[in-house]
């Protein structure tokens, strides 16, 4: 076996590596306590491939907002029976609770509020007491990412949120997708 590849030391350092080695030095240097983030995208299928390439037991969740679309349970599904594994599922209050406490069509209402209580809360939960996590953002996905560090250090949260295909374009994703038949 090669020697482990070390964590970058400095953010700059990580826009240097590759997404696969970012993806393995991360695993290196983290596991247990690190996660991929899964929403059942392209990106998360080329980021699993790449993590189990490292460490078969790597952990990996997903927000379940109660709103998904079967496709994407059938594809959580998919994840789990090729790679053998159980996705941790994060959940606020079912809808019907949520229903219940802030009132119908919340979503229309209040957007932040809902995405509050049905992402941002059980993402919190889902990072406590992680030293990192590997997320599948692009720059190219929208103007908001398009500053995206590929490694930066929150201090809010105390861990490192690492975004190893942050430089990919659409068409390297997919291009992955093929290549390795995922």
């Amino acid at each position: 076996m090669p020697d482990p590849i070390p964590f970058p030391s400095t953010p700059a350092e990580a826009e240097q590596m590759s997404a696969d080695d970012l993806v393995a030095a991360a695993i290196e240097a983290f596991h247990p306590r690190i996660a991929v983030a899964c929403s059942f995208q392209q990106e998360e299928a080329v980021l699993l491939d790449m993590a189990f390439a490292v460490r078969p037991d790597v952990r990996v969740f997903a927000l379940d907002t109660g709103f998904l679309f079967p496709q994407t349970y059938d594809t959580w599904r998919a994840y789990e029976q090729r790679y053998g594994i159980t996705i941790e599922a994060y959940r606020g209050p079912t809808p019907e609770e949520q229903a219940a406490e802030h009132g119908d069509r919340l979503w229309e209402r209040d957007p932040n509020q809902c995405c509050a209580i049905r992402k941002v809360e059980p993402l919190g939960r889902a990072l406590a007491g992680l030293d990192a996590w590997i997320t599948g953002l692009r720059r190219d996905q929208a103007p908001t990412r398009a500053g995206t560090p590929k490694a930066e250090f929150d201090d809010a949260r105390g861990n490192w949120k690492i975004s190893p295909l942050a430089d990919w374009s659409e068409d390297d994703v997919w291009a992955r997708i093929r290549a390795r038949d995922l």
